[in-house]
Protein backbone atom coordinates (compact mmCIF):
# COMPACT_ATOMS: atom_id res chain seq x y z
CA UNK A 1 0.00 0.00 0.00
CA UNK A 2 1.77 3.51 -1.02
CA UNK A 3 1.60 6.18 1.56
CA UNK A 4 2.66 9.85 1.65
CA UNK A 5 3.17 11.78 4.48
CA UNK A 6 3.54 16.28 3.83
CA UNK A 7 5.62 17.58 6.35
CA UNK A 8 6.71 21.61 6.69
CA UNK A 9 3.63 23.48 6.97
CA UNK A 10 3.36 26.12 9.80
CA UNK A 11 2.96 30.24 9.73
CA UNK A 12 5.10 32.20 7.58
CA UNK A 13 5.17 35.94 7.03
CA UNK A 14 3.64 37.23 3.90
CA UNK A 15 7.11 37.13 1.40
CA UNK A 16 8.87 34.25 3.15
CA UNK A 17 9.29 30.64 2.34
CA UNK A 18 8.54 26.78 3.24
CA UNK A 19 9.45 23.78 1.70
CA UNK A 20 6.91 20.80 1.86
CA UNK A 21 8.62 17.47 1.62
CA UNK A 22 6.40 14.59 0.85
CA UNK A 23 7.51 11.39 1.80
CA UNK A 24 6.32 7.90 -0.11
CA UNK A 25 6.27 4.60 0.92
CA UNK A 26 4.99 1.19 -0.05
CA UNK A 27 6.56 1.87 -3.85
CA UNK A 28 9.29 4.25 -5.62
CA UNK A 29 8.44 6.82 -7.01
CA UNK A 30 10.63 7.22 -9.81
CA UNK A 31 8.68 6.27 -12.03
CA UNK A 32 5.51 8.27 -10.97
CA UNK A 33 3.77 11.55 -12.06
CA UNK A 34 3.61 13.37 -8.70
CA UNK A 35 1.45 16.46 -7.82
CA UNK A 36 0.53 19.19 -5.24
CA UNK A 37 -2.60 20.79 -4.64
CA UNK A 38 -4.20 23.06 -2.14
CA UNK A 39 -7.39 23.82 -0.42
CA UNK A 40 -7.63 27.19 0.89
CA UNK A 41 -10.38 27.96 3.62
CA UNK A 42 -14.11 27.41 2.32
CA UNK A 43 -12.63 26.58 -1.05
CA UNK A 44 -12.26 23.56 -3.20
CA UNK A 45 -9.11 21.77 -3.56
CA UNK A 46 -7.44 23.39 -6.62
CA UNK A 47 -3.73 22.57 -8.55
CA UNK A 48 -0.43 24.00 -7.64
CA UNK A 49 1.74 22.16 -9.62
CA UNK A 50 3.19 18.78 -10.87
CA UNK A 51 6.08 16.95 -12.20
CA UNK A 52 5.89 14.47 -15.50
CA UNK A 53 7.22 10.33 -14.30
CA UNK A 54 10.50 11.25 -16.36
CA UNK A 55 10.73 14.48 -14.28
CA UNK A 56 11.86 16.38 -17.54
CA UNK A 57 8.65 18.38 -17.51
CA UNK A 58 7.08 20.66 -14.75
CA UNK A 59 3.65 22.03 -14.36
CA UNK A 60 2.09 24.82 -12.64
CA UNK A 61 -1.25 27.03 -11.50
CA UNK A 62 -0.48 30.45 -12.82
CA UNK A 63 -0.99 32.30 -9.26
CA UNK A 64 1.95 30.63 -8.30
CA UNK A 65 4.28 30.39 -11.50
CA UNK A 66 7.71 31.97 -11.23
CA UNK A 67 7.59 31.45 -7.02
CA UNK A 68 7.04 27.92 -7.02
CA UNK A 69 9.20 24.39 -7.90
CA UNK A 70 8.55 21.15 -7.63
CA UNK A 71 11.25 18.62 -7.59
CA UNK A 72 11.80 15.15 -6.93
CA UNK A 73 14.92 13.07 -4.73
CA UNK A 74 14.41 9.51 -6.25
CA UNK A 75 17.21 8.45 -3.72
CA UNK A 76 14.72 9.65 -0.87
CA UNK A 77 11.84 8.55 -2.65
CA UNK A 78 10.69 12.43 -1.49
CA UNK A 79 9.17 14.95 -3.65
CA UNK A 80 9.14 18.80 -2.50
CA UNK A 81 7.49 22.16 -3.09
CA UNK A 82 9.87 25.11 -2.25
CA UNK A 83 7.24 27.66 -1.83
CA UNK A 84 9.07 31.57 -2.48
CA UNK A 85 7.87 34.71 -1.81
CA UNK A 86 4.41 33.23 -0.44
CA UNK A 87 1.34 35.63 0.15
CA UNK A 88 -1.29 35.36 2.50
CA UNK A 89 -3.66 34.08 -0.37
CA UNK A 90 -1.19 31.21 -0.44
CA UNK A 91 -2.54 29.81 3.05
CA UNK A 92 -4.24 26.36 2.03
CA UNK A 93 -3.70 22.94 3.09
CA UNK A 94 -1.33 21.14 1.15
CA UNK A 95 -1.61 17.77 -0.28
CA UNK A 96 0.74 16.06 -2.70
CA UNK A 97 -0.66 13.02 -5.04
CA UNK A 98 0.62 10.49 -6.88
CA UNK A 99 -0.21 8.58 -9.81
CA UNK A 100 1.55 5.50 -11.92
CA UNK A 101 -1.16 6.39 -15.00
CA UNK A 102 0.52 7.41 -18.67
CA UNK A 103 -2.85 9.29 -19.56
CA UNK A 104 -4.45 12.10 -17.51
CA UNK A 105 -4.43 15.63 -16.99
CA UNK A 106 -1.92 16.70 -14.92
CA UNK A 107 -4.17 19.55 -13.27
CA UNK A 108 -7.03 17.13 -12.23
CA UNK A 109 -7.57 15.54 -9.00
CA UNK A 110 -8.83 12.44 -11.04
CA UNK A 111 -5.37 11.48 -12.44
CA UNK A 112 -4.18 10.28 -9.46
CA UNK A 113 -4.53 7.29 -7.26
CA UNK A 114 -2.52 8.54 -3.68
CA UNK A 115 -3.05 10.96 -1.70
CA UNK A 116 -1.21 12.47 1.71
CA UNK A 117 -3.20 13.56 4.69
CA UNK A 118 -2.13 17.56 4.01
CA UNK A 119 0.13 20.07 5.80
CA UNK A 120 -1.18 23.49 6.91
CA UNK A 121 0.26 26.66 5.45
CA UNK A 122 -0.76 29.79 6.88
CA UNK A 123 0.87 33.09 5.33
CA UNK A 124 0.02 36.01 7.89
CA UNK A 125 0.47 39.45 6.06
Amino acid sequence: QVQLVESGGGLVQAGGSLRLPCAASGRTISSAAMGWFRQPPGKEREFVAALSSSAHYTYYADSVKGRFTISRDNAKNTVYLQMNSLKPEDTAVYYCAVTWRYSGSYYSTAFYDYWGQGTQVTVSS
